[in-house]
């Protein structure tokens, strides 16, 4: 009997030290295994908090660079935009600006030879009426390329616009006055008879005459020039042949 509890002690007492070792194996396996799982849940997190962190700080990065580079050029818009539209405006109004029924059209004929000037106000001529500067110094352009012959015969030598405004608009008329003249010269203009000076180049006097009423021989001799000795002999060929 004694010997069968020594038995059933040396049986029991291993068995109960082995299920202990198992369940003691099979904790720590469990505790460890939980651990694992719980550190790597908590590196993920950490992960891709720094993801984003530097996704955030790249996207920030950007978000700041845009204004930055976009800030200038709308400060800059913002600048030259006023006074570019002033500079505009400022064009629209001068070239708006045209000549009236009011406009005082001032003259200044100076005498090159003499350096005199006798200034003239007059009614500003209605084919100048809303004009506006470039279009009214056009006009003087041309009207010094192709001055009338009248004014031809005054000595006229050119011309200069000195002011242009709404109210006021002044021009230098530039003559050579006639100068008196011992003899003159006959020539043709347009199949009508001319009277030059001696210079054979100032007008001195447009008759009406036309080339084709006078005799053969004076048509030619007019055509060439024809030369006139004196005052009296010039008016008694345009009392001959004047119509």
């Amino acid at each position: 009997m004694k010997y069968v509890k020594c038995i059933s002690l040396f049986i029991v007492y291993p068995l109960l030290v082995l299920g202990i070792g198992f369940y003691v194996g099979v904790k720590s396996s469990w505790f460890f295994y939980q651990r694992e799982e719980a550190g790597e849940d908590a590196e993920i997190p950490r992960a891709s908090v720094e993801k984003s962190a530097e996704n955030g700080q790249a996207s920030g990065q950007k978000a700041g660079s845009v204004p930055e580079e976009t800030e200038p050029g709308a400060e800059g818009d913002g600048a030259e935009g006023p006074a570019e539209t002033a500079e505009d405006a400022e064009e629209v109004m001068v070239s708006a600006e045209t000549l009236c029924v009011d406009t005082k059209y001032v003259l200044e004929e100076t005498d090159v030879l003499y350096h005199t000037v006798v200034e003239t106000t007059w009614r500003l001529p209605d084919k100048y009426v809303g004009m506006n500067r470039e279009q009214f110094l056009q006009a003087m352009e041309v009207y010094e390329a192709f001055p009338p012959l009248s004014e031809l015969e005054r000595g006229f030598v050119g011309l200069e616009v000195l002011s242009f405004s709404r109210e006021r608009v002044v021009v230098r008329m530039d003559y050579k006055f006639v100068q008196p003249s011992s003899s003159f010269y006959l020539a043709a203009y347009d199949n009508e008879v001319i009277v030059y000076l001696e210079d054979r180049k100032t007008v001195y006097i447009e008759t009406d005459i036309s080339l084709d009423s006078l005799p053969a021989h004076l048509q030619q001799n007019i055509i060439d020039m024809m030369w006139i000795r004196d005052e009296e002999e010039l008016y008694s060929f345009l009392e001959n042949y004047s119509s």
